[in-house]
């Protein structure tokens, strides 16, 4: 009878040390396989965020890389039409992003805001609006038409916005395997310039923040 602790710390001690190997291994927070790091290609893993908004759903062919190694994506609604643009380069924001007080760079005739909103910094002109955040070494950015995306709805898709896990990861990024392209994002299998929008002619999108 002595002896059962012994024998009982002998037997689970297996089943702890495997049970804390497999939580490594498998967790959410883990660092992305190899497969997930060549899918991403050009776009640094790091520099890879999602984000929400009430009615909007990612367009798949706009996924692509801008800067070195940024990223960007479209999240359109099927509804009216309205894209809020997801950008994400390294960079950091300063007062020199920020048109003089009254004026609108658009040349659209409207007034030009640029102030702080919580942690976010927004700006608008007269065609076009965006939230910007600055994190270490980068800065997440996310902008529309204000014709089109008020600005409670672009507010909360910054702040729903967030680096994206491995399953995150998997859902955004261009597949692999036959047929797919070669390279991920920026090595054919997917667009190579993220300001090109999902709908209309194609033209390129020339929005405020849009160069970081």
């Amino acid at each position: 009878m002595r002896r059962l602790p012994g024998v009982l710390a002998a037997l689970l001690l297996p089943v702890v040390l495997g049970a804390c190997g497999t939580e490594t291994a498998d967790g959410a927070d883990g660092p992305p396989p190899a497969e997930l790091r060549a899918r991403a290609g050009e776009s640094a893993i790091e520099l890879i965020y999602v984000t929400e908004a009430p009615g909007f759903e990612l367009a798949e062919q706009s996924v692509g890389v801008i800067g070195d190694d940024g990223f960007s994506a479209a999240y359109v609604s099927a509804a009216t039409g309205g894209q809020i643009q997801l950008s994400v380069d390294r960079g950091k924001l300063d007062g020199a992003a920020c048109p003089k007080p009254g004026e609108d760079p658009s040349g659209a005739g409207g007034t030009a805001v640029c102030e702080r909103d919580g942690d976010l910094r927004y700006r608008a002109t007269g065609t076009t609006h965006e939230y910007a955040r600055a994190y270490d070494g980068h800065v997440v950015r996310v902008g529309a038409d204000p014709k089109v995306v008020d600005r409670a709805t672009l507010r909360r898709a910054a702040q729903q916005a967030h680096r994206a896990d491995n399953e995150e990861l998997d859902e955004v990024l261009p597949p692999s395997g036959p047929g797919a392209g070669a390279g991920g994002i920026g090595g054919g299998g997917m667009p190579e310039r993220g300001d090109l929008p999902p709908v209309g002619d194609g033209a390129p999108r020339d929005e405020v923040g849009a160069s970081g």
